[in-house]
């Protein structure tokens, strides 16, 4: 696609081409993968999430699309119910099959990414393991 005329109908090749890698630059964006962020929520909620928060800019900084769903259903569902738990973590497994990746962050695996980790095997998702500062330790 070319465009070669602007709005009053007058030939003009630049802002074409401006518009045309403006365009380029939106699909690139729309196109990015989902990555599943995995991390620790329970127990240091408050520090917990902010560093799922992190993990999520580190996952926008790499051109991916972060989902965490422990940062999602929390603010509807009871984290101290054990139902309302298990379907979040149920909910949250619904959208990991809708990713490319799933991205491990720190050394502790909590009893809820455990359950991620291991549908993530199954579903044969590639998972990557990060520190706490996003730095890259393996893969599987």
């Amino acid at each position: 696609m070319t465009i070669k005329r602007n709005a009053e109908g007058y030939y003009d090749p630049t802002a074409g081409e401006a518009l045309l890698n403006i365009m380029r630059e939106e699909r690139k964006k729309a196109n990015r993968a989902l990555v599943y962020i995995c991390s620790p929520y329970a127990g240091d909620i408050e520090g917990n999430a902010r560093r799922a928060q992190t993990y999520c800019r580190f996952a926008v900084s790499q051109n991916y699309i972060p989902l965490a769903p422990h940062l999602y259903f929390p603010q509807f569902m009871d984290e101290d119910s054990l139902e309302e738990r298990s379907l979040g973590i149920a909910f949250g497994l619904v959208l990991q099959g809708r990713c490319r990746e799933v991205w491990v962050f720190g050394r502790r695996i909590s009893k809820g990414m455990a359950v991620e980790i291991e549908k993530a095997r199954e579903r044969n998702l590639r998972l990557r393991y990060f520190t706490e500062e996003c730095e890259e330790v393996g893969t599987e």
